[in-house]
């Protein structure tokens, strides 16, 4: 549905984007991730047609967004990070007018209108100004203007920046239901919403794709974190000690004492080494009775700090 290849995009001598290239299936949620800066709103207004790439080709739909970005247009719904609103209309006002600049009008209009006054919970402020909203009715009244035409690609900028707890969950399971019939895009620095949403992630840094894959995928390249759960009766200085005394455990964490007496712990190492084998030799040695030791695989935040650390060591490693 969604087509990114090489794409580069300069603003004077600063290049944002540097030969970007990934892309997207049909009814595919997609989490674009990274560091703030590192070029995902770029990406996005690209996509949208709202910027022409300095170089690169990206389609939508099969359209080309520098060639044919009227009928790009027809295809999307977009979200900025900061929602266009126009503070002094009534949010039904507001809705109505981008329904009618989508070409929609009477009972069609009447009909979307209906469904994401209902979709995005915006009932209790529908004859409310704009300007009288909070930050999350604003970001919701925004949600709405991007679905108000039904459209088959949705891309949405930080969608639930500003709201609350109960109202994420609400536009996570809203933009579940909508991925069964589009194809959706958004992008975030929070690794929670990437992990509760995306079917596939590609990480973006300084403006470049350092990694695209499921969680599955990335966390696999990513698999020289290794986590593991120790529960052993013992001291627990003298455990930790003992540990350390291994040179291979990074972090180190005590996660409490059990009912049975069992001190309970989370270590994290970077070795190239498998780690778990050196603590059951260290757990015999100790004759320390043992009632765990498991390993995990890295949690997605571990997985994105160590594939931009790899990213930063591996430029660093390029001459100049």
């Amino acid at each position: 549905m969604i087509s990114v290849q090489n794409l580069t995009m300069n603003y004077g001598k600063f290049r944002a984007l540097q030969g970007v290239s990934f892309s997207i299936g049909e009814k595919e949620i997609l989490g674009l991730l990274g560091p703030n800066g590192a070029g995902k709103t770029t990406a996005m207004r690209i996509i949208t047609t709202y910027l022409y790439p300095t170089s690169g080709t990206v389609t939508v739909g099969g359209h080309d967004v520098v060639k044919q970005p009227l009928e790009v247009r027809k295809l999307l719904g977009y979200l900025p990070e900061t929602a266009p609103l126009y503070h002094e209309m009534q949010v039904e006002e507001y809705l109505r007018f981008v329904g009618e600049a989508r070409g929609l009008y009477g009972a069609g209009l009447d009909k979307r209108l209906g469904w994401v006054k209902e979709a995005c919970q915006i009932e209790s402020v529908w004859k409310h100004s704009v300007f009288e909203l909070s930050k999350g009715y604003r970001q919701r009244v925004g949600l709405a203007q991007a679905l108000i035409h039904n459209p088959r690609v949705l891309i949405l900028d930080e969608p639930t920046s500003g709201l609350d707890p109960l109202q994420i969950i609400g536009i996570r399971d809203l933009i579940r239901r909508l991925a069964q019939e589009k194809t959706i895009i958004f992008s975030t620095h929070i690794l929670q919403e990437v992990e509760a949403l995306a079917d596939r992630i590609v990480i973006v840094n300084d403006g470049r794709v350092i990694s695209d894959g499921t969680r599955e995928e990335l966390s696999e390249r990513a698999s020289r974190i290794q986590n593991i759960r120790l529960a052993v009766k013992g001291d627990v200085q003298t455990v930790e000690s003992g540990l350390r005394s291994l040179g291979v455990c990074d972090e180190i964490h005590l996660e409490g004492t059990s009912d049975g007496g069992y001190v309970r712990f989370r270590i994290t190492s970077r070795s190239k080494v498998s780690v778990a084998p050196l603590i059951d030799e260290l757990v015999k040695k100790q004759k320390w009775p043992l009632s765990e030791l498991t390993r995990e695989g890295a949690s997605l935040e571990e997985t994105f700090i160590s594939l931009l650390r790899e990213d930063a060591a591996s430029r660093k490693k390029v001459p100049v």
